[in-house]
């Protein structure tokens, strides 16, 4: 395929916008290529600006569950934009969105609108310090929640007890008050409230993990981890930003019957518009500015554009029989990419949650950030590219997560398949 186009576009990008993008992973930097320029999307194709048309399984990333440019969502972001994109001002959309998200996630009594999956990630740990009155958080090596100075931070050797910062201009101060543990190791978690005692605000976790590839959790750790916050009144946070309403309409904690205390949002909830969200029980949300001191605000918050393209896609997902039809086409193709990968010769570790799913370019198991860590990144670089060729556009590194749409088709997946054949035998 020709991509002389974006290849242009790229290097003028380069000129205006640091490193050619607006976000570092759109850069094809891991793969060892330019990026493409996508011009339009429909279903389960984009097209980039040199003509080219792809299957995606990035589809933006997570939130278009339903496919590109969906008429429902089309029509209800159209009629909206009618009567005003922005106001600062309540809507009724905001309570009707708001209804829906209480009424599908266990977890939340009450929510609050945001823009971004960072905004919601921030101000749902500053609410945790404010409710506990402690400074101290902890997290998971390989799990990213936004780039706040607080998250940006990973695990030392071994279970060091302090983090240190993960990039430049994040003062080691900050650092200092987050705590790493490792995914899917309880006794990890157990050694670090052990040692900080009564000093944890809250535990963040991605019930399954989607930011080092598609990860799991092994049976036990979400009840775990419920457990010792219940014990050491530590604030749980389900950071369902990705699999909110992507592995089923309840999220991960619907699934697995463990109730967080706190959960943020964001991607599907917006419909493809900028939008994040945290909510949880009524007593923690309460003290939320204006109601309570702990302050968080943004004008953009609860955009009527966002919300209604939020509203749109949740009645679309509450369809009968949507994620049951969503299950069986994303069962289809990470089988079937596994198989090939099998047929090949080529060893490769697959894992799948609802319509998450990744190949681990491993033969070992894959269960947290040391264990995916040991990819073959290299040989990905090579099978990514070659499944571009072959015209199916996925995520353009090994960590992280693919993404199956209702819109995908029999004969696009059977594609994918037939491509992933041909590409695991030329690396292997």
């Amino acid at each position: 395929m020709n991509h002389d186009r974006s290849s242009s576009l790229f290097q003028l990008a380069k000129q205006s916008i640091p490193g050619g993008v607006n976000s570092p992973v759109r850069a094809f930097k891991s793969v060892g290529a330019d990026p493409l320029f996508i011009k339009s999307a429909a279903g389960d194709r984009i097209v980039d600006e040199d003509g080219n048309s792809y299957v995606d399984y990035v589809g933006s990333w997570g939130p278009m569950i339903a496919g590109h440019c969906h008429p429902d969502i089309i029509a209800a972001v159209q009629q909206t934009m009618e009567s005003g994109a922005s106001f600062g001002a309540p809507t009724v959309r905001e309570t009707t969105l708001a209804n829906m998200v209480i009424e599908a996630v266990p977890s939340i009594e009450m929510v609050r609108m945001v823009s971004s999956g960072t905004e919601a990630t921030m101000s749902a740990i500053r609410l945790a310090r404010g409710y506990t009155g402690r400074d101290k958080i902890l997290k998971f090596s390989g799990c990213y929640h936004g780039h706040a100075d607080s998250l940006l931070v990973k695990a030392g050797s071994g279970a060091a007890t302090f983090g240190v910062p993960d990039s430049p201009g994040v003062p080691a101060d900050v650092a200092k008050l987050t705590l790493t543990a490792e995914y899917n190791s309880l006794e990890s978690v157990r050694k670090l409230v052990s040692a900080n005692s009564g000093s944890i605000a809250c535990i963040i976790v991605e019930p399954v993990a989607g930011n080092m590839g598609t990860v799991p959790p092994r049976d036990g750790f979400l009840e775990g981890l419920r457990d010792i916050c219940t014990q050491e009144g530590i604030i749980l946070i389900f950071d369902e930003v990705m699999s909110g309403f992507r592995v089923a309409y309840g999220g991960v904690q619907a699934l697995a019957g463990v109730t967080p205390d706190m959960t943020t949002l964001g991607k599907i909830i917006g419909g493809g518009l900028p939008v994040g969200a945290f909510g949880g029980k009524r007593e923690i949300m309460e003290k939320l500015s204006p109601s309570g001191g702990i302050y968080q605000a943004g004008t953009l918050s609860g955009n009527p554009l966002a919300m209604s393209a939020g509203i749109a896609t949740l009645n679309i997902l509450k369809q009968s029989g949507f994620y049951q039809k969503l299950e069986e086409k994303s069962r289809m193709v990470a089988e079937g990419i596994a198989k090939a990968a099998k047929d090949a010769g080529y060893p490769i570790y697959s894992t799948r949650v609802g319509s998450m799913f990744c190949a681990f370019f491993t033969p070992g198991e894959v269960y947290d950030w040391p264990s995916a860590s040991q990819c073959d990144t290299k040989a990905f670089a090579k099978y990514f590219l070659a499944m571009l060729n072959e015209g199916i556009y996925l995520a353009p590194s090994q960590f992280e997560t693919a993404f199956v749409s209702a819109a995908h088709t029999e004969a696009d997946i059977e594609k994918t398949i037939a491509a992933a054949a041909k590409c695991f035998k030329l690396i292997a």
